[in-house]
């Protein structure tokens, strides 16, 4: 499918200073206050106009990355991106993702890391028929603004343990198919790779009660990881 041609309704995460000045797919450095997204498919540096389908903003990002690594997410944004879009800190918001043929000036400004002319936003008719094709189980935890809010530092439950050892406690921070991504996130965060099978995951700790591996993994949350999960070792 043509980049012009793609239209497709997801979820939209997002990635920020962590990763600062990493290589991206496209070659060029990574930079947390462009107007950029990774997406498997779309070509590198091509544009696409983005939709926030609780608000109806749109914006057009520059595409020079790849990912995201989750199934369930549609496209990872810069953070320059997603505060464009209105994400508010909130680790994950539904879009629409649109692939667009940028005008000379917009396509000059996103390669200079400043964001392209403002776009009308969707009207509430076109939102409302959208957010129906939106994957159900995720669709309700962002359907209403109390839960947009909640899952701004979602915090999923310890796995029971009847007396954890000192040192039991750890937290994934992410994971990724690319060791160096993983490993330039590793050095942001103080942690350290493990990797297995083509997938490079990134863990803080251990830590020797849940208390800390909460407030680490709350810190991920509050850095743009909000899948970020606690492990009890066994």
């Amino acid at each position: 499918m043509g980049a012009a041609r793609y239209d497709q309704v997801g979820y939209a995460s997002w990635y920020g200073e962590e990763l600062e000045g990493a290589s991206t797919a496209s070659g060029a450095p990574f930079v947390p206050d462009a107007i950029t997204a990774a997406h498997r498919t779309l070509p590198l540096g091509s544009h696409a106009e983005l939709t926030a389908l609780d608000s109806g903003r749109t914006i057009l990002v520059l595409i020079n990355d790849r990912g995201p690594s989750r199934a369930d997410r549609e496209i990872d944004l810069s953070r320059g991106a997603a505060a464009l879009l209105g994400m508010n800190g909130q680790p994950m918001a539904p879009v629409r993702v649109r692939g667009v043929n940028a005008s000379a000036a917009d396509a000059a400004a996103l390669a200079s890391s400043r964001p392209a002319a403002s776009r009308l936003s969707a009207p509430p008719a076109l939102l409302a028929a959208l957010r129906i094709q939106l994957p159900r189980s995720t669709m309700r935890e962002t359907a209403s603004p109390t839960l947009r809010r909640a899952a701004a530092t979602p915090r999923p439950p310890v796995a029971a343990a009847a007396s954890p050892k000192s040192g039991a406690y750890l937290v994934q921070v992410a994971a990724f198919s690319s060791e160096d991504r993983a490993r330039a996130l590793a050095a942001r965060f103080d942690g350290r790779v493990e990797s297995n099978g083509g997938l490079h995951r990134v863990r803080l700790g251990p830590f020797s009660d849940a208390s800390s591996a909460q407030r680490a993994r709350d810190e991920a949350a509050r850095r743009g990881y909000g899948d970020a999960t606690i492990i009890v070792q066994p």
